[in-house]
């Protein structure tokens, strides 16, 4: 049993996870295309999620960044199986956003239904080809930043997704803001930053949301990074609910 595992059951993700106020999150959700989870990990979660970023048996892949024009700094892609705490938080966390999820298509008129359980998701994306798990460690140092995306790897895109800050704002770090933009039709874009502290997760849409008008409901479009780093470390996990070919 590595770290990450042995502290993670002190408190299994089904139960802190159920813990959670989802009505306000859905409302969040709803208001602002994302919302902020308080305490999602502890300091000992994270830090031992950190301690294991070089471990490249853990990982599938690593990405530069810069070479790609993504930005500045690294992330490595976990590899199957999943260390507890990730899978154990991808499996509980899905079932509260499918919901939201299938709402938002059914307004959007976009035809894909998401199912109740992740197992069953994750069985629909193999059966397509998107067989490579998408969690993911983001690692930056001062002067890097990941320029405004959308993580989208596949034909079955599940549209909201789970960051979660391991590093202490203020003592490991400056600057490495988690920022959104959404692009309104026939408006300018909107911004919103949104702070973390250690452990804290921001749940956000990843690539459209509906928003009620005067005239009904329409589509936004949504894209997410992380400004400058001022100084020190940042890691970041990311729970992407989709798999990738």
């Amino acid at each position: 049993m590595n770290g990450v595992e042995g502290v993670m059951k002190a408190v299994p993700a089904g139960e802190r996870v159920e813990a959670i106020d989802w009505a306000r999150v859905e409302d969040d959700l709803d208001r602002y295309g994302c919302a902020v989870i308080e305490g999602m990990l502890g300091h000992d979660e994270c830090a031992a999620l950190i301690e294991q970023y070089p471990r490249d048996e853990l990982y599938r892949s690593r990405v530069v960044m810069e070479r790609h024009g993504f930005g500045r700094g690294e992330y490595k892609y976990f590899d199957y199986p999943l260390p507890d705490v990730v899978e154990g938080l991808r499996t509980a966390v899905y079932p509260h956003l499918a919901p939201v999820a299938n709402r938002w298509n059914e307004i959007m008129k976009i035809d894909a239904r998401f199912p109740a359980r992740h197992a069953d998701f994750i069985r629909r994306c193999h059966r397509a080809g998107q067989t490579r798990p998408t969690p993911l460690i983001l690692q930056y140092r001062a002067g890097d930043y990941n320029c405004l995306h959308q993580d989208l790897y596949g034909e079955h895109v599940f549209p909201i997704q789970l960051a979660i800050l391991l590093s202490q704002p203020g003592r490991d770090f400056s600057g490495g803001e988690f920022v959104m933009t959404e692009q309104r039709p026939r408006m300018q874009s909107r911004a919103e930053v949104v702070p973390l502290g250690q452990g804290d997760a921001v749940v956000f849409a990843v690539h459209h949301r509906p928003v009620q008008g005067t005239r009904g409901a329409y589509r936004v479009n949504l894209r997410h990074g992380v400004s400058r780093l001022r100084s020190g470390h940042r890691h970041t996990l990311g729970v992407i609910f989709h798999d990738a070919q």
